[in-house]
């Protein structure tokens, strides 16, 4: 098995390099950190078996490299819909929050079949390759295939993405885990600005799957809208090989790359 982005160790989760973000040598990307708190929410007990329908993260400071402990909790529970929290730190220091609404699982004979969309499927995509193979997370850590645009190729671009580690040592990703390390690329690989010259770093991630997928490939159909004050949405339509399963959003701040000219 490939080395976890997370080894366990007693209550605090210890980061690989594979989950390096491309701001900085020191910080994380939020796919991994954003996977590690929906497992916490997925474990919390509950009434009737629940899925999650939809998981917000906000990133309140950047996550280091550093020990992580995740802590979880039911806010409002209840036997159809419940919301639950939960919290990302290190050494006391608070550095991501979440929520999210949890659904109880059931047959209901309501809604329709699968949602499809006409995307290519992985295989037929255009293999990403990375500028360099200094582990990051969007270089060792995922595989990425475009079957429209490129990651260099700023506008909207659409991209099947799978993990090439798993999220924690010994552990299968579940489905919302392999959901939201993909959905955090939503705003890098629909950037609408230039790699180098600009940064475009998302404050929050909102994933929702009214879906749960299947199979380790999730895609992207990924786009970002800029605005005249260094605001910035990224809007991603998911899908698994099967069809479309939700929608993910980040807000972003936008700003020149210091020390690139920009």
């Amino acid at each position: 098995m490939a080395e976890p982005l997370f080894t366990p160790d007693g209550d605090r989760f210890i980061p690989s390099v594979h989950t390096r973000g491309p701001w900085g040598p020191t910080a994380q990307h939020a796919g991994p950190p954003a996977a590690l708190m929906g497992r916490a929410i997925e474990a919390l007990p509950s009434a009737a078996p629940m899925c999650v329908a939809r998981f917000t993260l906000e990133v309140l400071r950047p996550v280091p490299l550093e020990p992580l402990t995740v802590t979880a909790r039911v806010e409002r529970p209840g036997r159809r819909v419940e919301l639950v929290s939960a919290t990302l730190s290190t050494d006391s220091i608070e550095l991501c929050r979440a929520t999210a609404w949890r659904i109880r699982v059931a047959d209901p004979g309501i809604g329709a079949g699968d949602v499809v969309a006409e995307i290519a499927p992985p295989d037929s995509g255009e293999p990403h390759i990375p500028e360099s193979d200094k582990p990051a997370f969007h270089r060792t850590g995922v595989e990425m295939r475009f079957v429209h645009g490129s990651f260099w190729k700023p506008g909207p671009a659409t991209v099947w993405i799978r993990l090439r580690h798993p999220v924690v040592a010994d552990e299968s990703p579940s489905p919302l885990m392999r959901a939201l390390c993909a959905a955090d690329f939503g705003n890098g690989v629909g950037a609408e600005l230039e790699f180098g010259k600009y940064l475009f770093i998302n404050t929050d991630l909102t994933a929702y799957l009214f879906r749960q997928p299947v199979g380790e490939w999730i895609c992207l159909d990924a786009r970002t809208y800029v605005g005249p004050s260094g605001a910035a949405l990224a809007e991603s339509a998911l899908h698994d090989v099967r069809g479309r399963v939700g929608r993910s959003l980040q807000a972003l701040l936008v700003d020149n790359l210091p020390g690139a000219g920009g």
